[in-house]
């Protein structure tokens, strides 16, 4: 079932929105060769207990970092760690909080120092998939639509769109319906209606899309072990269009 968010619901997402872009401001402002990538989690957890926000990934389902970090070939749902990044690498940052009833939840994916061509691209490609997928967010508009829009280009690009993990509503919950797969599915024809808000979030692999969930039962890695880029942005859709949140 979906819940449609009234204006005043909307405001308080965007009030949560902004803390989820200011601190995801300051982590890829952090990211530098080496860097553990525990730090983004002590910064991430830090910075929202002192906004009065909750970090909304610590205990969901056990989860048990404030944020997730996931690394060159890890997709999503990385651990932060004592590792420590390298010149080259590219680091996905996916972070969500609950603040005065509401959750908000974005990602980005920043380079470590200088990184190769084809990796700056993949992140360029998904960045732009996102993009691509918010402006089909529209009233009388169908899930569908944004799910093919994204597909569709990354397949241009001769990418491949993972399809194991889809995007999702957000708001009252971390995660709520409708889902919001970056792929066409036929049976996935729920329409666009003002009051929707939605997490879109395309996860584009260098070679195959195909994944495999590492031994902590979280992370999520490319079975071919190509890179993986993520950007996610929470999207309220209204009568005017698509107002990105985060």
């Amino acid at each position: 079932m979906v819940n449609l968010k009234s204006k005043i619901d909307i405001e308080g997402i965007k009030k949560a929105g902004e803390i989820v872009n200011k601190v995801l401001n300051e982590l890829s402002a952090m990211t530098k060769p080496g860097i553990k990538t525990i730090e983004y989690d002590i910064v991430a957890e830090k910075e929202a207990l002192s906004l009065n926000a909750i970090p909304a990934f610590k205990g969901y389902n056990r989860f048990p970092h404030a944020i997730c970090v996931s690394v060159n070939e890890e997709v999503v749902h990385g651990f932060p760690s004592q590792r420590k990044l390298r010149e080259g690498d590219i680091v996905s940052l996916d972070y969500g909080i609950y603040y005065n009833g509401y959750y908000a939840d974005a990602a980005v994916t920043v380079p470590v120092g200088n990184v190769t061509d084809c990796a700056l691209n993949l992140m360029k490609i998904t960045k732009e998939a996102l993009n691509i997928g918010i402006s089909k967010a529209v009233c009388g508009n169908k899930i569908n639509d944004i799910s093919t829009a994204i597909e569709n280009f990354v397949i241009q690009n001769k990418y491949s769109v993972v399809r194991d993990f889809v995007g999702h509503g957000v708001g009252f919950k971390l995660h709520e319906d409708p889902q919001v797969p970056n792929y066409y599915i036929e049976a996935n024809d729920i329409l666009i209606k003002d009051g929707m808000v939605i997490a879109i979030e395309p996860m584009v692999n260098e070679f195959s899309y195909k994944v495999k969930i590492k031994q902590n039962k979280w992370t999520v890695i490319t079975k071919d072990k190509g890179l993986s880029a993520h950007f996610e942005h929470t999207v309220a859709v209204t009568k005017e269009g698509p107002e990105i949140l985060t």
